[in-house]
Formats: C-alpha cells, structure tokens, sequence
C-alpha cells in the first residue's frame, strides 16, 4: 500500500497523494514514450486538467488545453522525437529527468540536453517543467541542418 504524500501543488496549495515514486516515475516514463511515438493523444491522457507546463524561459502553459494545443504543433512539424533518459529519479510526487532530446523535422536532426521536473497526483501528471540550454538547442539545430543539407548535396551529385 502507498503511504500518502503531502505535496505543494503547482498552485501552491497542498494535497494528499498515494502516489510512490516509482507509480510516479512510471507515469513519467509512459508519457515520454507516448511523445516518442508522436501519440500526443496518449500523452494527453497522462496530464492533470489542471497541468502545468513550462519550458523555462517561456511562458507557461496551464491546463490540458492549453497542453493540447501546443502538442498539436509538435505533431504537425515533427516527424521524429525521442527522449533518452540518462537519469530519472523519483522522490514521492516528484520526478526528476536529465535526458537527451532528439527533434526530427524532416531531415534536420536537432539533440539537445533537458533537465525536467515533473510532479505526479494520482496517475496524471501536474506540473512538467524543462530546463535546457538555448545555446545548445542552437547549436544542435545547426549542426542537424549542416547534415541535412550535406545530405541533400551527397544526394544530388548522385
């Protein structure tokens, strides 16, 4: 049996949960996986109504719609994502990933280093937070249109 867990919400209130870290790291690694087969319905269906989600440095999206819509761009310009977890570790409620991303929009392959925090409230996830590095997307941007375009000029002299 789960030992309840008084957690701050992303609101700021608290709540009572009987999520363990590792029913917690699961919903993590389910939603993820959803993303990594572009199944943003799936993925839907692992966040809160009342989720938070910020990628830092951008303003926050709250609520599932809010999610929804911004997932609804992923899926229309992505054609490849993947989420390498290089550590993910749960404590409770909160679950914390440092992992590498990979974007595919057509041919530009674009790896970069994210950090997220996630918390977890029975099975459905309230906050998903992701820190990364806007240098290093860049950078990871170009060198993935350097190889698309090496690509395409590898294809044409053929």
């Amino acid at each position: 049996m789960a030992t309840p867990n008084t957690t701050p919400t992303p609101t700021g209130s608290t709540e009572t949960s009987t999520d363990t870290s590792a029913d917690s790291v699961a919903t993590v690694k389910a939603f993820l996986d959803a993303l990594s087969r572009l199944d943003t319905d799936a993925a839907l269906n692992l966040l809160a109504e009342d989720v938070v989600y910020q990628n830092v440095s951008l303003p926050k999206a709250t609520g599932r719609a809010a999610v929804a819509k911004q997932l609804a761009l992923f899926g229309r310009y992505c054609t490849g994502f993947e989420a390498i977890n290089h550590r993910i570790v749960g404590d409770g409620n909160t679950v914390l990933t440092e992992r590498t991303d990979i974007i595919e929009i057509r041919k530009v392959r674009s790896e970069f280093w994210v950090c997220g925090t996630f918390e977890v409230r029975d099975g459905k996830i309230v906050l998903w937070r992701d820190y990364f590095d806007w240098a290093n997307i860049l950078a990871a941007t170009a060198k993935g249109a350097g190889r698309a375009l090496i690509g395409l000029a590898k294809g044409l002299r053929r």
